[in-house]
C-alpha cells in the first residue's frame, strides 16, 4: 500500500474513494452476470445452428445418393456480400449477423436435374448458418475478453482498492485522534502553567 498523508483532506479523499469503489462494485458484478448470460445464450444458438447444419448436410447427401448424379453445385451459388450490423451488449460493441447476399445465377433448366433447385436452396441456408456461426464465435470472443477484464476489475476492487482505502481511513483516523488527544493534553499543561504563573505573581 502506498504511503498516505495523515491529514483531514486525505481522510476525506480516502472516504470518497471508498464510497466510489463500493458503489461501482455492484455495477461490475451486474455486468459480469450479463456477460455470462449472453455467452450462454450465444452458445445455445451455436449448438442449435450446428445441429441444423448437420441435419441438412444429411438431407443433401441423401439426395445425391438417391439420384446418383454428379452435379457441381458450387457454380450455382455466388456470394455477393455478408450483411453485418453492430449491436451492444453490456456496454460493448459486437457484430450482429444479418444475412448472406447471394448474386443471381442463371440455371440451365434443360440440363439440370430437378432436385438441384432444392439442393441449392438448402446449401444457401447452410451458408447462412455457417456465416452466423463465424459471427457468433466472434461475439463470444469479444464478450469473453470483456468478461475477463470485468473479473479482473472486480478482484482489483474487492482485494486491493477497497481494503487499502479502509486501512488508510483507519490509520488516518487513529493518527488524527491521537493528535487531538495530544492537543488537549498540551492545552491542559499550558493552562496549568499559566495558572501557576498567575499564582506566583500574586504571591510575590
Amino acid at each position: 500500500m502506498a504511503k498516505v498523508k495523515l491529514t483531514k483532506n486525505e481522510l476525506k479523499r480516502q472516504k470518497d474513494d471508498l464510497a466510489r469503489f463500493t458503489r461501482y462494485l455492484p455495477t461490475l458484478e451486474l455486468k459480469k452476470k450479463q456477460l455470462l448470460l449472453e455467452i450462454n445464450k450465444i452458445q445455445n444458438h451455436i449448438e442449435r445452428v450446428v445441429s441444423e447444419i448437420e441435419s441438412n448436410d444429411k438431407k443433401v447427401a441423401a439426395w445425391v445418393d438417391v439420384f446418383a448424379e454428379e452435379v457441381d453445385l458450387e457454380p450455382l451459388i455466388g456470394i455477393e456480400d455478408i450483411k453485418i450490423s453492430n449491436g451492444n451488449i453490456a456496454g460493448i460493441e459486437i457484430p450482429i449477423f444479418e444475412e448472406v447476399i447471394f448474386s443471381p445465377v442463371e440455371v440451365d433448366l434443360l440440363h439440370t436435374p430437378l432436385w438441384v433447385d432444392n439442393a441449392v436452396e438448402v446449401l444457401k441456408e447452410q451458408i447462412n448458418r455457417r456465416a452466423f456461426l463465424l459471427i457468433a464465435e466472434k461475439q463470444q470472443q469479444i464478450i469473453r475478453n470483456e468478461l475477463r477484464i470485468t473479473i479482473q476489475r472486480i478482484k482489483l476492487f474487492e482485494e486491493v482498492k477497497i481494503p487499502e482505502a479502509r486501512e488508510s481511513i483507519r490509520v488516518i483516523q487513529i493518527f488524527l485522534a491521537d493528535q487531538q488527544t495530544a492537543e488537549v493534553v498540551r492545552g491542559k499543561i499550558a493552562k496549568s502553567k499559566i495558572e501557576k504563573k498567575k499564582m506566583e505573581a500574586a504571591l510575590s
